[in-house]
């Protein structure tokens, strides 16, 4: 057996089910790996996905495209490479309470947002406030990564990024009503999240391992799509305590309409990254110049 490491970018969910049910059913191991999958929660994030993939602790990890711009483009450049996306186009929306008055994004100036802390996000929020009227004039503020969902509904804060397929059908089990705010209704042409990412070099060297790992992922993938509710037992004894009074079926069949199928699960228009990268550039988010031919690659997918 082969042994792989992927590093996930949340507690156990349901943009990893294909991953869980892989391993669960056997596929890993049908294809000679042995997949190790991490979560965040075993050191409360003190470790992002991605650099578990610089420091050599993981194969894979599962982060947004933007991560593949930041590492390979930060003072010592790293370079990662996206091989799959999870989602054909994007589900995540910037979400508020309803009862919080703000209806849309220019409303969230002077409010609080609640931030991941990622490279590009606070200035991704703050142009999509400005695209709609406001002043992009937000506090800021950066809880435990793991808590900032709760952080919201305790109204600890006043907006924050989700994603509709997880915290949104969350929201809906607890009976909380949500206002949510596509980026690209708002001027922002966002891109793939999350995307696995691996090293270039690691791509080089043990192509047939990865390629092997792809194919057995996008088979969990597509067993979810036909076996809703098989795959929501084996999610349900993986994922988080918290998370015990989830929907997980609902969640699933939210997702499930945006996996893609056998021909198209896991791949990456260019276009599409190209419009996301010439916005970062546009609005000066990065200086520094690359070619989204070096953010992604499509050899390891079948």
């Amino acid at each position: 057996m082969t042994k792989l490491t992927l590093a996930l970018d949340w507690t156990p969910n349901v943009n990893h089910i294909g991953f869980l049910v892989a391993k669960e059913r056997g596929y890993y191991s049908d294809a000679g790996l042995d997949v190790e999958i991490i979560s965040p929660a075993v050191d409360n994030y003190q470790l992002t996905p991605a650099k578990r993939v610089e420091l050599g602790h993981a194969d894979f990890a599962l982060c947004p495209m933007e991560s593949v711009l930041s590492y390979r483009t930060k003072k010592a450049p790293f370079n990662i490479k996206a091989i799959a996306a999870i989602f054909r186009e994007d589900v995540s929306a910037i979400t508020v309470l309803r009862g919080s008055g703000i209806r849309r994004p220019k409303n969230l100036d002077g409010k609080v947002y609640a931030s991941y802390k990622a490279r590009y996000e606070d200035e991704i929020v703050k142009l999509m406030i400005k695209n709609d009227g406001g002043k992009g004039d937000i506090e800021l503020i950066y809880p435990e990564k793991l808590g900032i969902w709760e952080n919201l509904i305790s109204k600890k804060s006043d907006a924050t990024w989700i994603f509709l397929n997880w915290e949104g059908i969350a929201a809906l089990g607890q009976g909380l009503k949500l206002n949510t705010f596509k980026m690209a209704d708002y001027g922002v042409p966002y891109s793939y999240s999350p995307v696995i990412i691996a090293s270039e070099a690691n791509i080089a060297q043990r192509k047939e391992e990865y390629s092997s790992f792809l194919s057995a992922t996008k088979e969990g993938f597509m067993y979810t799509i036909s076996n809703p509710e098989e795959a929501a037992e084996i999610l349900k004894r993986k994922m988080a305590e918290s998370d015990s009074e989830m929907n997980i079926v609902d969640a699933i069949k939210y997702s499930v309409n945006y996996f893609g199928d056998t021909n198209t699960w896991g791949k990456m228009e260019l276009n599409n990254i190209q419009r996301y990268l010439d916005w970062i550039y546009k609005n000066n988010l990065e200086s520094t110049s690359i070619k989204v031919e070096d953010m992604i690659t499509d050899e390891l997918l079948s």
